[in-house]
Formats: C-alpha cells, structure tokens, sequence
C-alpha cells in the first residue's frame, strides 16, 4: 500500500556523512523527497549541498516529523534558496556571456 505524499517525512537530519562529507552535513536538515523505488532498496532521494537531489543510504539519516507550522516555514525557505539560487546563476551566465564577448579593454565598464 503506497503511502500518501502528506504522510511521508519531508525532512531528515544528516547523522553519518564520512563518505560524502562534501555533499551532506552532520547534524544539518535536509529536505526528503518521496520516491518510492529508493524506499524499496533503502536509500533516500535528499537534496544535498549542491543544491540537486541524489540518492543515499536511509541510515545517513534520522527522519524527523515536526509540527506543521515548522514544517512549512522550512518547505518556504528551501524553496526560496532554490529559486534565489536559480536567479544568481542566470544573472552569473549573463554576465559571463558579455565578458566572453568583449573587449578586454571593456572588462571594466561589465
């Protein structure tokens, strides 16, 4: 019986990272999103440091249900970050692109 997506933590704490210490902080939250199928072989797809969600092993974490209003107020900030995170790589390629097409002489004036 599948779970609804409501019932499935959205939140895990990282408590073992000693293979992937640049991807995943001890001790920090990180968002869970559901899938099923890395359920079923035991891992949990989280959204790590880079931003971007990947598979690990559902014993580098402790999952955490927390009261609504808590759980809500993380679900807004990471989805501010993610999107704030979003509009500084497009501004940081803009900018890049007219550097690649200038003049050295106009580095200064970009």
């Amino acid at each position: 019986m599948k779970q609804h997506k409501s019932s499935a933590p959205q939140f895990a704490i990282c408590v073992h990272n000693a293979e992937c210490p640049a991807s995943l902080e001890l001790h920090k939250i990180y968002r869970v999103l559901p899938d099923d199928d890395a359920a079923s072989d035991g891992d949990l797809r989280i959204i790590d440091e880079s931003g971007e969600d990947y598979l690990y092993p559902a014993d580098y974490f402790l999952l955490v249900d927390l009261p609504s209003d808590t759980e809500r107020a993380l679900r807004d900030s990471f989805l501010l970050a993610q999107h704030a995170g979003r509009g500084a790589r497009e501004r940081f390629e803009k900018a890049l692109a007219k550097v690649a097409d200038a003049a050295p002489e106009e580095y200064d004036r970009l």
